[in-house]
């Protein structure tokens, strides 16, 4: 494909799409923002007008059929991703999904085989944002050795979020739109995908705290049908084990923090207000913050790896479906624990 015929089609121009996909993919050479479909006809001839796209289409369905887009980005509520994302492939566009992956494990499964259907189209989820700067270092101290085995890990995903209960319900607290996943649980547990070792057990508890909120532009209140409040242990391949709490109501919490603890030593990655890494070895007072050198820093490359995988350069790192299919199993394997009261062994049957 020739650098000048790369047309984007956006299926939901949401705010990371403002924020990230649209400007990324514009300061690639040769790429065109051709076409926006949003949810309502209103919000997208707003979003035309307001990014400077020229053409507007009446529905999703009509922008991936149409021989005018080379591509499509897909950033609308998970319940849509699993639907959109076949029929984009089918129709011969390729594909980048925004995470998470979709609503449930099966859905899926199905957007993987439908990639596979379709090798010669390029199928990309966008991957967390957490760990990408101190990614390629954290990997290369993991492979030296820092730590040694993995003993212990502790995710954490506590803040405000959802406190205030005064505040409209939202889609990432109705599962009809946000799917078997719970507050950070699905970002986080993906972060720690690439630095530790896959989980093979998962014990869950989860809690509503305030079941019902106020709906937008209405006096009336609707069930919130997520939960606020999750806690998990894990086990890894290996024998490590793993706390988890994701808490969207607690005032003052630590935020999002991942920590990896082994038989040589402790990493910690925090994720408030910029990345930071920590480490610790035997005879250290105290964690040391560990300034990660240029060469070895990771960025945000989303839009730039999928435009070089749509012509050929290079293939698809982060992430092919197969990486989503993982997470979802284990969103989904947490909610089955929650729901069953007991422990669940991964892989799923």
């Amino acid at each position: 494909m020739s650098l000048e015929s790369l047309r984007i089609g956006i299926i939901g121009a949401g705010a990371n799409t403002r924020l990230r996909h649209i400007p990324g993919l514009r300061a690639m050479p040769g790429v065109e923002i051709a076409g926006v479909c949003n949810r309502m006809p209103e919000s997208s001839h707003r979003a035309a007008a307001e990014l400077g796209i020229p053409h507007v289409y009446e529905s999703w369905g009509d922008l991936v059929r149409s021989p005018d887009i080379d591509a499509v980005v897909i950033g609308t509520w998970p319940y849509m991703h699993c639907e959109v994302t076949i029929a984009a492939l089918v129709a011969g566009k390729h594909v980048l999904t925004e995470a998470r992956m979709s609503s449930n494990l099966a859905e899926a499964k199905l957007m993987q085989e439908a990639a596979e259907a379709h090798p010669e189209l390029v199928a990309q989820l966008v991957p967390s944002p957490f760990g990408l700067e101190s990614g390629p270092a954290l990997q290369r101290l993991i492979g030296d050795g820092y730590i040694g085995t993995l003993r212990e890990a502790v995710v954490i995903g506590a803040d405000d979020t959802f406190w205030d209960y005064s505040q409209p319900l939202h889609w990432r607290q109705m599962t009809n739109l946000s799917g078997k996943n719970v507050l950070a649980l699905g970002i986080l547990h993906e972060t720690l995908m690439r630095f530790a070792p896959p989980v093979t057990r998962v014990f869950a508890q989860s809690k509503i705290f305030e079941p019902e909120r106020p709906v937008i532009e209405s006096e009336s209140f609707e069930p919130a049908t997520v939960p606020d409040s999750m806690q998990i242990l894990t086990q890894f391949e290996g024998g490590g084990r793993g706390v988890y709490l994701l808490s969207g109501i607690v005032l003052h919490g630590p935020g999002k923090q991942i920590h990896l603890y082994g038989s040589r030593g402790t990493v910690r990655l925090q994720f408030e207000d910029r990345e930071r890494l920590f480490l610790g070895h035997p005879g250290d007072k105290s964690l040391h913050e560990f300034e990660v050198p240029e060469e070895d820093q990771g960025r945000w490359q989303v839009e730039e790896d999928f435009v070089n995988a749509i012509r050929r350069e290079r293939p698809v790192g982060m992430n092919p479906f197969s990486v989503g299919v993982q997470y979802m199993e284990f969103t989904e394997a947490v909610q089955l624990s929650a729901e069953r009261n007991q422990p669940v062994t991964l892989p799923l049957c």
